[in-house]
């Protein structure tokens, strides 16, 4: 690895070409419309707000950290060359179960160089975006990892749930129904509990990456991150909660939620590329220290429409890597390769290819991806196509569907699957379930022989022509430029 915390990230990017920095942008709208854009433009820099008005030069954000595939590599403490596949490859061979690391956890650490507790606790100290103009709020709570234990089993999980700032010393703290995080706070709040809750709002891009990605449940982020690093993860306790937070972390709130202390929360612009709802009763975190280093640096990841969104670009490699370890483990032969596209925020469109082994081969693999862990939340399309198809590339995967998919006998419709709030094709009134479309998009089984001859190169084929000619491939401005 070549960073421990946050800052040396980004000297690391630095001294590859993918920082800038920027002075004089204003929270209360330059920020989050920069952001916007940046996310909108395929291969721009990560960019360092500074000199924010309103607050003292050293108050940094940092937006777009993971947005290309060398950021993630290097994330990952990879080659920044690396391809795709490799990339995912390597990804899952550092996040095999034998390979995790209890964290170590120190006595002290940077964060608290500065302390709020009680009556001094104002979280309005940290220039917190307006990331968008219909939002009910600021969210310090973008680029952010929610840190919560399990009462019963001691597990530690860290989670990214949007956080609003109410006021000086209150935060609402939404968590969708059936993440890890919310299966924590209701059994506190069963019990009549509150429930401790340690909200990082800056940290490397390693653990807000493990915070966005399915690991497996009673697995702790910090063990996972541990593994990519091969050694462990330094923490160190929160003083009121006792709750481990990364010891690199630039900001920390501490505190805990209340299930009989609501707010109204949102509206926010979210992943699906549309304002959620404002939330009519949501928990509010009433919170009893803040801690953070000498001139902080808040991470910032705020949704944009899709294809739009840090965690859609690198999630593209990584869940998709995930998943393919996830079907591959049911033993079904013939899988080739697998995508979670970014313009469904990989979550709403995900496709494999497979080289047909028997009949019935397409329809096993296509209805194991719909219920595999990692595709379960709010999905929707899912297909299965051929071995020839590229399925990095949207239009070689509709064109799979458009010529070998005839719906009255490759589409099935599978009902009452895992849905929530955020999902903006459902009726408002009941959002708990949606249905998943499956497209057998393979030639047929009994007949795949005779079936057409296709133009064209195939997926390596295509791979490697990239990687030989990409440079004529370029925007013919690009080319002009280079030269």
């Amino acid at each position: 690895m070549e960073y421990t915390d946050l800052r040396e990230w980004i000297d690391a990017a630095d001294a590859i070409g993918e920082l800038r920095t920027v002075e004089g942008a204003s929270w209360e709208s330059d920020i989050g419309e920069i952001s916007e854009m940046l996310i909108h433009t395929l291969g721009a820099p990560t960019v360092l707000f500074d000199e924010i008005p309103g607050y003292p030069k050293g108050q940094r954000i940092l937006v777009n950290a993971n947005a290309t595939r060398s950021r993630l590599a290097l994330t990952l403490g990879l080659p920044t060359e690396i391809e795709r596949r490799p990339l995912m490859d390597e990804f899952l061979r550092l996040t095999e179960s034998d390979r995790a690391f209890e964290p170590e956890v120190l006595d002290d650490a940077p964060m608290f160089e500065n302390v709020q507790r009680g009556g001094d606790v104002d979280v309005y100290t940290f220039p917190t975006p307006q990331w968008h103009p219909e939002d009910g709020g600021r969210y310090i709570g973008t680029g952010v990892a929610i840190v919560t234990r399990d009462p019963d089993t001691g597990w530690l999980n860290l989670g990214c749930y949007r956080v609003m700032i109410h006021d000086e010393k209150n935060v609402g703290l939404y968590i969708s129904p059936g993440k890890h995080g919310r299966q924590m706070r209701d059994k506190y709040f069963d019990r009549g509990e509150p429930c401790p809750v340690a909200i990082v709002c800056g940290m490397d891009p390693l653990i807000f990456a493990s915070s966005t990605l399915e690991v497996p449940f009673g697995v702790s982020e910090y063990e996972w991150c541990g593994a990519i690093r091969g050694e462990p993860y330094r923490v160190v306790n929160a003083p009121i909660t006792g709750l481990p937070v990364p010891a690199s972390s630039e900001i920390v709130l501490e505190g805990y939620i209340h299930g009989d202390k609501m707010k109204p929360e949102g509206p926010f612009g979210e992943w699906t590329g549309y304002y959620g709802d404002l939330r009519p009763a949501e928990p509010v975190m009433t919170v009893e220290a803040v801690y953070h280093r000498n001139d902080p640096i808040m991470l910032g990841v705020p949704p944009n429409k899709p294809p739009a969104y840090d965690p859609y670009l690198y999630r593209e490699y990584l869940r998709a890597a995930l998943l393919l370890r996830e079907l591959r483990g049911t033993g079904i032969p013939g899988i080739v390769d697998l995508n979670c596209f970014a313009v469904g925020g990989t979550r709403l469109f995900n496709v494999v290819s497979i080289e047909q082994k028997y009949a019935g081969h397409a329809r096993q693999t296509l209805h194991a991806l719909a219920s595999c862990n990692a595709a379960s939340y709010m999905g929707r399309v899912v297909a299965v196509v051929d071995e020839d198809v590229d399925v990095t590339d949207l239009e070689d995967v509709l064109w799979a569907i458009l010529t070998r998919a005839d719906p009255a006998r490759a589409v099935d419709i599978l009902p009452r699957m895992l849905s929530g709030p955020l999902d903006p094709a459902l009726h408002p009134d009941d959002k708990r379930y949606n249905s998943r479309m499956l497209i057998d998009a393979c030639k047929p089984w009994e007949w795949k022989d005779r079936f057409p001859k296709a133009l064209g190169p195939d997926a390596k084929t295509k791979a490697e022509t990239r990687k030989k000619w990409g440079h004529l491939l370029a925007p013919s401005s690009s080319v002009g430029a280079a030269s």
